[in-house]
């Protein structure tokens, strides 16, 4: 069985060719044409930092993704759907803004913003998977309904999957908030009785009766409960919260699952693009970031979700260890990057899954530009 291609944009440019050309060239020899169809509607599927963190990919560059879209005849939109803990993504209002804060604006890169699961992650498409822990995934809409895929996702450490790359973007990223829930729990929320001050907010916004006033305090019903987290949102005084019960190959696992589910129907209608660049030891779901734990290493695109990650953790193994980073002071950070960050992470699970269940290759060819 042939390899799976990976190509590779070092960050070198010249006179000749800027950084942007390069980007350009590396998503037409990746297959780019033979993704997006004509006058179709295609989802530029990343992630637009939390307000407050830097280490997210700089705005210029998906300016030159989405025209790069254009310029084949279809209808490019940057999404995310939003996140399942309250921060400044939680619902669509405050994600579109920190997104305009964070430099995505229409005006900057030519493109409309479309959260894909509405406004407090509640519209989501059920698609139906053979998966081995997840049968039914919970999807954002407007991700399941466009035409085509394109995955920007930066490269950098996660502490619940050791490193987030091109199957964490579009396994966890595409996700409903109901999707997310399913990902890191089995359970239904649980209320902090110490934060709870009976206010009422998630009885009157539950739509299946789950949440009830008890003794002065609010309780949820797991078998009236739908898993859709959004009562985590609602709550106006931080006192619901996920019970964090997964374990980690569990999660991984369902990840993956999820991953399968993002791209049912669509696997020929995807390329995927890893940004390895300001490489933080956390997720840019963070208000900071940390220092790079190496130096920025280059740009890879692959029709192979599982090769691109892969080739990921490689390239940024082989590099040494920044002098100012986290990592400085740890030997054994020279092997595994990802592995001395989080030691208790198993993060190959997700790659021993994904090639279980069909999802790509971890054996793959690195084509250098």
């Amino acid at each position: 069985m042939a390899k799976s291609q990976v190509f590779f944009a070092d960050l070198r440019t010249s006179i000749k060719e800027n950084l942007l050309g390069k980007l350009s060239r590396l998503m037409e020899t990746a297959g780019l044409k033979d993704v997006v169809p004509k006058r179709g509607l295609v989802a530029v599927k990343l992630h637009f930092g939390e307000l407050g963190n830097t280490a997210f990919i700089r705005p210029l560059f998906l300016r030159q993704v989405v025209a790069d879209i254009k310029a084949l005849g279809a209808q490019p939109f940057l999404t995310d759907s939003n996140t399942l803990y309250a921060g400044t993504r939680g619902n669509s209002v405050s994600h579109l803004d920190t997104a305009i804060a964070n430099g995505f604006a229409y005006s900057v890169i030519g493109a409309p913003i479309i959260i894909a699961d509405g406004m407090r992650g509640a519209t989501c498409a059920e698609v139906e998977i053979p998966g081995e822990l997840i049968r039914r995934a919970f999807i954002g809409k407007e991700i399941v309904e466009a035409d085509a895929l394109i995955s920007v996702a930066h490269f950098k450490g996660h502490e619940l999957s050791g490193f987030g790359g091109t199957i964490k973007n579009l396994g966890m990223g595409c996700a409903s908030r109901r999707g997310k829930l399913d990902q890191h729990s089995g359970l239904s929320p649980k209320v902090k009785a110490k934060k709870c001050v009976a206010c009422g907010a998630c009885v009157e916004h539950c739509a299946h009766g789950a949440p009830s006033i008890v003794k002065g305090k609010a309780r949820i019903d797991p078998e009236r409960c739908v898993g859709c987290g959004e009562c985590i949102l609602i709550c106006p005084n931080g006192a619901i919260e996920v019970q964090w019960n997964a374990d980690i190959p569990v999660f991984l696992k369902k990840m993956v699952e999820y991953t399968q589910a993002v791209l049912l129907g669509k696997r020929k209608r995807a390329l995927f693009i890893n940004f390895l660049t300001n490489i933080s030891p956390a997720c840019d779901c963070y208000g900071f970031s940390d220092a790079p734990i190496v130096q920025d290493v280059g740009i890879v695109a692959s029709r192979d979700p599982v090769a691109i990650d892969q080739a990921s953790v490689d390239l940024v193994n082989r590099q040494p260890v920044s002098g100012m980073a986290c990592l400085a002071d740890k030997a054994d950070a020279a092997q595994d990057k990802f592995r001395s960050l989080y030691p208790k992470v198993d993060w190959e699970v997700q790659f021993e899954h994904a090639e279980r269940v069909g999802l790509g290759s971890r054996d793959y060819e690195l084509i250098s530009l």
